[in-house]
């Protein structure tokens, strides 16, 4: 018989367990309503739609995702024919290995992939949400907790997100899960969500290189091997399957300009509403690397640890503002920092709860309204891709110091 002590662990076990299939039971739940109520009758969510039928070629039917039968099965599933020559052709132009994550999906119809696709993102913006909250050992209370879920679920650029299943929120839940497990020493499990990330290559283009580089400065191997060997799994595996992934997609890449109506925010500014060409975009955006540079050179060379945080916030701000192209469902990654300001706020301020519950409304609603009031047919009007990324340039600029003067949630104590 178990001893008082062996009982106890049983009881936590159990509880363990018990709010394991609680959880289970939750999404499960969701899953049958976001399909018996959205993606049965609504089929709809593009974004993953292209990459869905992309794997789903693949896999099923043995067609290169790049190919042209491929493109053509993921243009019939979204216009029911042939695009026009204005239209989204809707190619797959992702790296092949997002064919990998996409496989337990393939063998069910597209409205119940679709749901379940979905709830995966809405789990992993609740999950950044709570892993952000312990990495800034921040607590808030239960109604300031329910009002920042409610808007992690509902803000304009997570619910486009979800709506379009969007896999950037995906790359966003992996990005924050590496800094997580970065910052608690946990380097297996940040290499891997690093090396998976890069299925949306231009969400990481210049943060995965930073914190390689700071994992080498601070002698982090596990981290680096980590990274190296999960992504040279998934990049030799490609190869294997399909040797000419690379450049297939790369061709696909190439096209896309082509296509889309807006670049980058910096590209809206220079080309779209200055008209200034190249040459103007181009200097802004090295403006832009060469303060990123600076702030790189102040952690890695020249030591100053207090400033890494500041640094990968401006990492991922500069990233949004010079990609060659982002979409405003990418900009979730703007919660990382909104979250060290919320903290900040109701550690200061007198009624800070009120004070943080109203800034989260009001960031809920702005957006919607701006959306509202400027949508042009079925498209974002442009200037919904720059009051985010610009506002927190100037921010992260103004409270530089706030963010030097504070702890470093990234580094384990005793390297901070």
């Amino acid at each position: 018989m178990s001893g008082p002590g062996g009982g106890a662990a049983i009881m936590k076990r159990c509880g363990v367990w018990g709010v394991v299939a609680l959880l289970g039971l939750l999404l499960a739940g969701n899953i049958v309503a976001t399909h018996d109520v959205l993606t049965g009758p609504y089929p709809g969510h593009n974004d993953f739609m292209s990459r869905w039928e992309g794997a789903r070629s693949y896999w099923r039917d043995g067609l290169n995702p790049y190919g042209d039968a491929a493109s053509a099965n993921i243009q019939q599933r979204i216009y029911g024919r042939m695009p026009a020559d204005d239209e989204d052709p809707g190619y797959f132009a992702y790296p092949f290995y997002t064919v990998f994550v996409l496989l337990p999906l393939v063998f069910t119809d597209y409205a119940w992939a679709s749901a379940i696709w979905m709830v995966i993102l809405e789990a992993c913006l609740v999950a950044a949400t709570v892993l952000l909250l312990d990495l800034y050992g921040w607590r808030p209370r239960l109604g300031l907790l329910g009002v920042l879920l409610l808007w992690t679920l509902s803000n304009y650029y997570a619910a486009r997100g979800l709506l379009l299943g969007q896999p950037g929120l995906l790359v966003y839940g992996l990005h924050v899960l590496a800094l997580w497990a970065f910052a608690r020493r946990r380097d297996a499990l940040a290499g891997a969500a690093l090396a998976l990330s890069t299925i949306k290559p231009q969400m990481g283009f210049l943060l995965v290189p930073f914190l390689l580089l700071v994992g080498l400065s601070l002698r982090r191997w596990r981290f680096l091997a980590t990274f190296a060997g999960a992504g040279g799994v998934l990049v030799g595996l490609s190869f294997a399957l399909v040797p000419t992934w690379l450049g297939d997609w790369l061709a696909q890449i190439e096209q896309y300009p082509s296509y889309t109506a807006l670049g980058a925010p910096v590209w809206i500014v220079t080309r779209h509403y200055l008209g200034l060409g190249a040459p103007a975009e181009w200097a802004a955006n090295a403006a832009l690397w060469a303060l990123l540079a600076w702030a790189w050179a102040m952690v890695l060379w020249r030591g100053r640890s207090e400033r890494l945080d500041w640094a990968v916030m401006l990492t991922l701000t500069i990233t949004h503002l010079s990609a060659v192209r982002t979409a405003t469902p990418h900009f979730v990654v703007f919660t990382i920092p909104l979250l060290f300001y919320l903290r900040g706020l109701t550690r200061r301020q007198r009624n800070r709860a009120r004070r943080a519950a109203a800034i989260l409304l009001a960031l809920l609603v702005i957006p919607w309204v701006h959306f509202v009031i400027t949508v042009e047919g079925e498209f974002e009007h442009p200037t919904l891709y720059l009051s985010v990324p610009f506002g927190m340039l100037l921010l992260l600029w103004l409270t530089r110091r706030q963010w030097w003067g504070a702890v470093s949630v990234l580094l384990p104590r005793e390297a901070a």
